[in-house]
């Protein structure tokens, strides 16, 4: 399948993992992409970690500025127990959130860390269906 989208947005999460917290982050994100991937609005989430630096990296993507919303509304409490073990370091959005997800992005980041926006020139996406073997 191949779609172009000028709602699509892409969310790239770096987070600094809390000396002594790998397995306990490691656990935690496994919990949090199972419950993503069996009822989030996500189109694709992957993370991956570098232990050397103990940093992740997280990329999400949505279709629009409501499916952010409806994530943030289903996953409050295992965006929670993640944040136990590291906190954001950087967050890059691309693509134009509305100005709710906007403001909302930058109200739970804060001053210490505000998220960058790129907005979208061109581009398209194509998953392979999930029937395809």
């Amino acid at each position: 399948m191949t779609t172009h989208d000028d709602g699509i947005l892409l969310f790239r999460n770096t987070m600094r993992i809390t000396d002594g917290h790998l397995e306990g982050f490691r656990e935690a994100i496994a919990r949090a992409v199972d419950f993503v991937q069996q009822h989030g609005p996500q189109l694709m989430v992957e993370t991956f970690v570098d232990e050397e630096q103990m940093l992740a990296h997280s990329f999400q993507v949505y279709q629009d500025s409501d499916a952010v919303r409806l994530h943030w509304k289903l996953a409050d409490p295992y965006i929670q127990e993640v944040m136990e073990h590291c906190r954001v370091e950087r967050f890059e959005v691309f693509g134009e959130p509305d100005a709710d997800v906007a403001d909302g992005l930058r109200s739970a980041l804060g001053e210490l860390c505000p998220p960058t926006f790129s907005p979208r020139i061109a581009g398209f996406v194509r998953f392979a269906s999930d029937t395809q073997e």
